[in-house]
């Protein structure tokens, strides 16, 4: 590797390094999405079974206290799904930002590898000429010496 393209090679693996932070950090941000979406459906079962208990319990009857009790503990569970929508909306901007931040190094990091990419042609293109040259050279060399009397 010539010292020219040394930098570059340093610029590809630290861009590797940060695609793959970035890739770690939206896997992370991904189960927290998951578990937090676990979450707000386990709270929207208790919100509609505790909905359903407290109808039949009208249905058949039901003391002011435990209609008060039912109605307090539903209020209970839709703030706790408001407040678990409110996470997961924040899990989603850190989720979007993080996609942004992945794409972003994962161009970067293309950009490089086709800016090596292409000083490795011009270099091998460069070689190549070389080689032509030197066999061009001793070519003619030997075909002056051939035509030479001896």
């Amino acid at each position: 590797m010539s010292s020219d393209r040394a930098p570059l090679a340093v610029l590809i693996e630290l861009s590797r390094g940060r695609v793959e932070e970035a890739g770690r950090l939206l896997a992370e941000l991904d189960a927290q999405r998951r578990q937090a979406q676990g979450q707000l459906d386990t709270l929207d079962g208790y919100r509609g079974d505790y909905a359903r208990r407290l109808q039949a319990s009208t249905r058949d009857g039901v003391t002011a206290s435990n209609y008060h009790n039912f109605r307090r503990f539903i209020a209970t569970l839709d703030e706790a799904i408001s407040q678990q929508n409110k996470i997961i909306a924040q899990i989603d901007t850190r989720l979007d930002a993080g996609r942004q931040r992945w794409y972003a190094e994962k161009r970067r990091l293309s950009s490089y590898e086709a800016l090596k990419a292409r000083q490795d042609r011009q270099a091998l293109y460069r070689e190549q000429r070389l080689e032509q040259r030197l066999s061009d050279e001793l070519s003619a060399g030997l075909h002056r010496r051939a035509r030479r009397p001896h």
